[in-house]
């Protein structure tokens, strides 16, 4: 069969018989490769899309700025240029005149006076998370890294268009809005996830444990570990079974829900386990909760007490965590960490423990744990509803009489 022959049999509509065709591993494999290097394509086109669309709002809304449109062409201008920009493209979306006005808020917020120092020095201060940031933005190609150098931050590029005009309008500095923009990244936020944390206050719950990470953590270690640990722990989904409790009860009715447990502390801790044995010299010591964290790199030794805060709390942690140091960390690992989670504390009282140890340790608080007893069992709650149908039907036959 010769070249011509063979092009005309290609050209005809056939259906390819199992015989025509040898499948093996090779082929396979070669399969598997290209629908992930399709997948990635379209993650890459995705990216690229939402980068070069908020370029564009960064841009419009710092002409609005520095060209002072207003005072120029009037008051009415940022709606003209609405106007304007949705007639010669009437199928694409974004040209409203709120979201304009977004757009010159959403520059403003992060470059009118101090702020734009404040940016600088925050995202400058976070490396470790820029680091991740340049990682990923180097998946939507060079162009817009280079196009990055008019001003736009970096790590903008990676949180959608809607989640920055929450969290600029719910936040009160700049400092606050780039912890959501860096929560958002981080841990994948949805918008309404976004709402929530604003709502309840993350910003203000991170970043205040007593602690002494600034004495004996890198700079660096020291920001990243005040951002993780938080003040306070909610507690409300464990549940012990009195009033009074001992560490005990706490640990138990906290580990019987771990993974509402890792919720409440937060991205990144990994649980290795409860009441972990330590056998020293001879002698066994347990840990109550031994967390890696992913982020920190480093074990945290966390100590349970259902009462306040005693200087010897201290003392037994910092032995815990030089403990974990020369048993368990590796080389790669960075220094562990000790949080001691108590249900009160006097500042002074904590300030002074901490005096002479230079182990890194935070002292936290916790509340909301539920009293089994204060909550009605089904059959109480069974009888209760008996009674009240009861007591409504005789003031119904009342009433009837």
């Amino acid at each position: 069969m010769n070249t011509g022959d063979v092009e005309k049999k290609r050209g005809e509509a056939r259906v390819v018989a199992s015989r025509e065709i040898h499948l093996d591993t090779d082929y396979a494999n070669w399969i598997l490769e290209l629908k992930q290097r399709y997948r990635s394509s379209q993650v890459k086109a995705a990216m690229r899309v939402n980068s070069e669309k908020l370029l564009f709002n960064w841009q419009l809304g710092r002409d609005l700025v520095q060209m002072k449109a207003e005072e120029r062409w009037g008051a009415g201008v940022v709606e003209q240029v609405s106007l304007d920009l949705q007639r010669e493209f009437p199928n694409a979306e974004g040209f409203s005149t709120t979201n304009l006005w977004n757009m010159k808020k959403w520059y403003s917020f992060y470059s009118i006076g101090d702020n734009c120092i404040i940016l600088q020095r925050v995202i400058g201060e976070l490396q470790f998370s820029v680091n991740q940031f340049q990682k990923k933005l180097h998946q939507v190609g060079g162009e817009f890294l280079q196009q990055s150098a008019s001003g736009f931050p970096l790590p903008f590029a990676l949180v959608p268009w809607r989640h920055h005009v929450e969290i600029i309008t719910r936040c009160k500095s700049v400092e606050e809005a780039l912890f959501y923009v860096m929560e958002t990244i981080e841990n994948g936020l949805s918008r309404a996830a976004l709402q929530n944390c604003i709502k309840a206050n993350l910003y203000g719950s991170r970043g205040k444990v007593l602690n002494n990470f600034a004495e004996h953590l890198p700079s660096v270690q020291s920001k990243l570990v005040q951002e993780v640990l938080k003040e306070n722990y909610d507690f409300g989904f464990a549940t012990v079974g009195h009033g009074i409790y001992d560490e005990a009860e706490l640990e138990e009715a906290l580990t019987r829900n771990v993974t509402d447990l890792l919720l409440e502390l937060g991205n990144g801790f990994a649980f290795i386990g409860k009441q972990k044995q330590l056998v020293v010299s001879g002698r066994t010591r347990r840990i109550d909760l031994l967390f890696y964290h992913i982020r920190l790199r480093c074990y945290v030794v966390c100590e349970l007490k259902a009462k306040p805060f005693e200087p010897e709390y201290a003392g037994k942690l910092n032995y815990y965590v030089n403990a974990v140091d020369e048993l368990l960390k590796a080389a790669e690992d960075n220094p562990t960490i000790g949080l001691l989670i108590c249900s009160d504390m006097n500042n002074t009282d904590v300030q002074w423990s901490f005096r002479g140890i230079e182990t890194p340790m935070g002292v936290a608080t916790y509340n909301n744990i539920r009293i089994a007893d204060a909550l009605p069992s089904r059959e109480q709650l069974k009888e209760r509803m008996e009674l009240l149908q009861h007591e409504l039907k005789e003031t119904k036959k009342l009433m009837n009489s």
